[in-house]
């Protein structure tokens, strides 16, 4: 697949390539190994939509959920959706995980609020030594008034909450509260997949996906919390443009990732690569039989793309992936998406949703060590 390379007053032509050598290598589709089966080896089963961090000690934490076949679109009745947040451990530098937590909708569902399915999570570290736990899930809840036309039986609406503890073992539904919904902008009601990030100022960031009550669409939006404060506010609803292309219905942000200061880039200013999920439509499209294959893009399967930007994502970001994607599984469906990665000492770990040949999706990991990193990073 050729992938257009588009400039950027951000990074030059040989930096962009040394990058787009680095992406490409990390979230190797082939040497990619799986770290967290679906529960089904079949359509409609995954896991995955979480992130990854590193403890003081050394642990590394994993989360993420078990979804089963459904479609969030037509209603319950198609299916279980997302049914378990869980949450992984590794003692071994992320070689091996072992399922340590895990939280039901039922325990997720709080005041009148019962959650019908679990979407993206993300854990975030404290400057305490402390940990939070973000958690998106839909909620039997009407849509605004005069939309409820659009709501289909047994479905609700997507807000995110947040949880915490003194530790990850230690975090505790008891602590569950609303963090970010949305009933007065239709066209950006639903909010799920959290993303956080540690901002340079100390601020903590939270990228995220939004749905209009139409579901047709797809975006990301930006919610901050300033240092010292305990809630977060100044919302920014989109901040990056639906693509042009195989990326025209959906730009969902899913991992922040700070470039190496390595190669052709050493010493050189703080710039970051944000991960993104691309979709052309949001349901499947007829292929006209005489065609190529999938002349568009995979129709509505979400796909990895790549944006590079500053360590504020507002009004920086320039796409690396402008007329195709970058990351295609090279099975089933070809979905490849979710991705979360953590910059080690020694390496970089990615973790990603990637279809299989039975076209399930679990989560599937590849290590990268700091020599090859380097290596790609150089001017060739």
């Amino acid at each position: 697949m050729t992938v257009d390379l588009m400039s950027s007053t951000l990074v030059t032509p040989t930096q962009e390539k040394a990058l787009l050598r680095l992406l490409s290598a990390l979230l190797d589709q082939e040497k990619a190994t799986v770290i967290v089966p679906a529960q089904e080896a079949s359509y409609g089963f995954w896991f995955g939509g979480g992130n990854l961090i590193e403890t003081a000690d050394g642990t590394i934490w994993l989360c993420g959920r078990y979804r089963n076949f459904g479609d969030s679109r037509t209603g319950l009745g198609a299916g279980q959706r997302g049914l378990e947040c869980a949450i992984f451990r590794s003692d071994d530098k992320g070689k091996t995980f072992q399922k340590s937590i895990a939280f039901t909708k039922v325990d997720l569902s709080y005041s009148g609020r019962e959650v019908v399915s679990i979407e993206g999570t993300a854990l975030h570290l404290l400057p305490d030594g402390g940990v939070e736990l973000f958690i998106s899930t839909e909620k039997k809840m009407d849509y605004p008034q005069g939309l409820d036309e659009y709501q289909k039986p047994g479905t609700g609406v997507w807000t995110i909450d947040r949880m915490s503890g003194t530790s990850v073992e230690n975090l505790s539904v008891t602590t569950l509260e609303p963090v970010l919904e949305n009933l007065t902008k239709p066209e950006y009601l639903h909010v799920k997949d959290p993303v956080v990030y540690d901002g340079v100022d100390g601020h903590t960031g939270i990228l995220f996906c939004t749905h209009p009550f139409t579901w047709a669409s797809s975006n990301t939006g930006l919610v901050t919390r300033d240092v010292g404060a305990t809630q977060f506010s100044n919302v920014n609803w989109e901040i990056a443009g639906r693509g042009a292309a195989w990326d025209v219905a959906a730009t969902r942000i899913t991992e922040r990732m700070a470039i190496p200061k390595l190669g052709v880039f050493a010493e050189e200013f703080d710039r970051f690569v944000y991960f993104y999920d691309g979709a052309e439509c949001l349901r499947r499209l007829d292929e006209n039989s005489n065609a190529n294959k999938r002349p568009r893009g995979y129709s509505c399967e979400e796909l990895g793309g790549a944006f590079v930007g500053t360590g504020d994502p507002t009004n920086t970001l320039t796409r690396l992936s402008l007329n195709a994607p970058l990351f295609v599984s090279p099975y089933g469906t070809g979905s490849s998406r979710y991705v979360s990665i953590l910059v080690m000492k020694d390496g970089i770990l990615a973790t990603w949703q990637q279809s299989q040949p039975d076209e399930s999706q679990p989560l599937v990991g590849h290590y990268l060590p700091m020599s090859d990193v380097e290596h790609l990073l150089q001017d060739k």
